[in-house]
């Protein structure tokens, strides 16, 4: 009911009543006007399998304080909160498809206008193809963003089969060893691995190797990592943000292998 003259006391109660709830919507909305437009730190990593995308995202995405955005994780996300374009690709998915490229960007349009992505985000899983880059670099101009630092993590082959061929998981816990660089307390030196001698440190159960953690897994990785990934390279060459750390290093080096790399 519209308020009179006659009843000012009650004008002004409503009006007091109503400030508090829209309040959070307002303040959220001047918040999005005042964003800045362009400058933010948009960074992505890659890495061939076992190279520490694991080790070092979550290091930049604190020193930088910038969110680590999974793909995976943002297509989950808008499909558990029924967003019109996470019930898009729960379609997709339900009749079995892939989500197609420009819905996968459309999520991240999304995501990246939240408050924690105004400093920037680093992407996680995404790119995949150069068709992907142009669509992402596409939408960032939307907002007169791009991408400013492409980081590639160098590890030889051979190094990376010594990693991955030795590693060993506790399949409860998900805790991980390896042969060389974290064996466990029950590997005596000259012991062959083996489920006998490679033990959880905490529960003494038998640890196992993954079935992609084989020469012949790791061979087929490797090939489609490096299939993958070099036309993204190309694709950012020129724009001069590829930035490459040597990688070939124990997991507590590999910061310092990498933040006198990392320009923006």
């Amino acid at each position: 009911r519209a308020c009179s003259h006659s009843q000012p006391a009650f004008c002004a109660t409503a009006a007091v009543a109503a400030a508090p709830a829209a309040a959070p919507a307002a303040a959220a909305a001047a918040r999005a006007r005042a964003r800045p437009v362009g400058g933010r730190k948009i960074m992505m990593v890659f890495g061939p399998p076992g190279a520490g995308k694991g080790t070092i995202a979550p290091q930049l995405s604190e020193a930088y304080g910038i969110p680590q955005l999974s793909t995976g994780d943002m297509l989950r996300s808008a499909v558990a909160e029924g967003t019109p374009i996470g019930l898009q690709a729960k379609d997709v998915m339900a009749r079995g498809g892939l989500v197609p490229d420009d819905l996968v960007v459309s999520i991240i349009r999304e995501r990246i206008r939240s408050e924690d992505c105004v400093p920037g985000f680093l992407l996680d899983g995404f790119p995949r193809t150069s068709v992907q880059a142009q669509l992402l670099d596409s939408m960032l101009k939307e907002t007169a963003d791009r991408v400013g630092c492409v980081l590639a993590l160098v590890v030889p082959d051979e190094a990376l089969r010594i990693r991955i061929c030795g590693r060993w998981v506790h399949k409860a816990s998900g805790r991980s060893y390896h042969v060389t660089r974290a064996p466990p307390r029950s590997l005596r030196p000259g012991d062959a691995p083996s489920p006998t001698t490679m033990l959880d440190d905490e529960s003494g159960e038998p640890l196992m190797q993954r079935p992609d953690d084989t020469e012949e897994a790791l061979g087929k990785r490797l090939k489609a990592y490096h299939d993958e990934t070099a036309p993204i390279l190309r694709h950012y060459e020129p724009t001069g943000v590829v930035c490459r750390a040597d990688a070939d290093c124990m997991p507590q080096d590999m910061w310092d292998r990498v933040k006198d790399v990392v320009k923006f």
